[in-house]
């Protein structure tokens, strides 16, 4: 094998390894919950009044009640799929647990520039530079969180972030929803 090939085998092997990471990386859930409070007791669920409440901060013309009536009924679906595996039963009134879920949509940026880590010193025997950007990466960040509340308290809370691309089609924000309250509710009821 030449070192050409060499290198050819290396990179693809490392764009596998990357492809595989980000397919991976998807979903990154958090969950807590109110130590004292006794979930065995719990039976049945119900939605609050207003199952989905969106927040966005991306661009003056961000339209979250738009955003709410596209992504309300994947919520729906998926928590009242994924919650019944859990146990909980739906009931039409005074439920045990109240579901209430928010969807947070903002933008982030993060850029990398040539020099940006060496340190002000000419020890280095660098040239003063400009700093030039190197790397900008931009992407849509969302945030499912999903409440359980008993009594007027939320007792139970996992929320769930990703990195959307912006270019990513529906399906693709439809899966991430999808996964993000499955691996949610995974942690439901608490193991204390």
């Amino acid at each position: 094998m030449t070192i050409n090939s060499r290198a050819v085998a290396f990179a693809a092997g490392t764009a596998v390894v990357l492809a595989i990471h980000v397919a991976i990386a998807g979903v990154d859930v958090k969950v807590d919950f109110d130590k004292t409070f006794d979930f065995k007791t719990m039976h049945t669920w119900g939605w609050a009044e207003q199952p989905l409440d969106v927040k966005m901060a991306r661009t003056q013309t961000d339209d979250p009640e738009a955003m709410r009536r596209a992504a309300e009924p994947i919520v729906v679906e998926a928590v009242a799929s994924e919650i019944g595996r859990r146990g909980l039963q739906r009931a039409a009134a005074g439920p045990d647990l109240i579901v209430t879920s928010y969807l947070l949509l903002t933008t982030s940026m993060s850029a990398q520039t040539l020099g940006q880590f060496l340190p002000a010193t000419s020890a280095w025997g660098l040239p003063p530079f400009e700093g030039v950007t190197q790397s900008l990466k931009m992407m849509n960040r969302g945030s499912l969180v999903l409440d359980l509340s008993a009594k007027g308290t939320v007792v139970w809370r996992g929320v769930a972030q990703a990195n959307v691309k912006f270019d990513a089609d529906q399906k693709k924000r439809e899966t991430l929803i999808r996964e993000a309250v499955r691996d949610m509710l995974k942690r439901y009821p608490p193991k204390s």
